[in-house]
């Protein structure tokens, strides 16, 4: 059994605000990804507001780095991934509706997000203790497989045409249609007015389904399963003192 032992274990002073964001580096990821979900909305009425939306994206990729830089993943391919990710953000930003550049920057930016995944499912089970910040990564990283899905369909549909999803509105799907295609197939909580209108569409939407039940099954039982279990030692060591006393 490995014996990392996560640095959220040791609370950060009170008092020290940078060293309580440093002890949480997955507490941090998900704020800043839910936040990135309610920001999202209001910038896609205007250019700036797009452009303001691809900086925020930088500001999450630096996160989910500084997350993974906490794990015993290797650093150095977040980087090597998250390097050409960021400059096709800005890319992308400066010359909007460029196919191939928008391809390009779906493929790095799923790769990075499921490297992400990947580096915080080691985080969370290279020990047998469960820590704070490891509860935190448990939403963190469910939320960066959903990210890197809702790249995946934009590469499905930048391919393979709009036709692959249809929906209630017609044409190409946006980023937080496609997002929110990703968490409800995910969590599995059924179709909405986003379905899937052709075979390769379908067929990674079955991978994301059962991605969803697998993460449930494996990473959120385990942890939940060592919580209790340190509960319940905790529990029969206060009463082994009570008897003796």
């Amino acid at each position: 059994m490995a014996t990392h032992r996560s640095q959220g274990l040791t609370p950060a002073p009170r008092g020290n605000l940078l060293q309580r964001v440093r002890a949480l580096p997955s507490a941090v990821l998900l704020a800043v990804q839910l936040l990135g979900i309610l920001v999202y909305p209001f910038t896609t009425e205007s250019s700036a507001g797009r452009t303001f939306f691809s900086l925020f994206q930088l500001v999450v990729l630096g996160v989910a780095v500084a997350a993974v830089r906490l794990t015993p993943a290797l650093t150095w391919i977040s980087v090597c991934i998250g390097s050409p990710a960021v400059i096709l953000t800005v890319l992308t930003a400066l010359v909007p509706d460029n196919d191939p550049l928008a391809l390009a920057s779906d493929v790095t930016h799923a790769l990075f997000y499921f490297y992400t995944a990947y580096a915080l499912i080691r985080y969370m089970f290279a020990d047998t203790h469960v820590s704070r910040d490891e509860l935190f990564a448990t939403g963190a990283c469910f939320t960066v497989v959903a990210w890197g899905f809702a790249y995946t369909y934009d590469i499905v549909q930048l391919i393979w045409g709009t036709g692959q999803f249809a929906s209630g509105q017609h044409g190409e799907l946006n980023w937080v249609e496609l997002l929110f295609l990703s968490f409800t197939t995910m969590t599995n909580t059924g179709l909405s007015d986003i379905v899937p209108g052709g075979g390769h569409a379908r067929s990674v939407m079955m991978l994301e389904q059962l991605a969803g039940l697998n993460y449930v099954a494996l990473v959120v039982a385990r942890l939940m399963g060592l919580t209790l279990a340190r509960f319940q030692h905790t529990r029969e060591a206060a009463d082994r003192g009570e008897s003796e006393q």
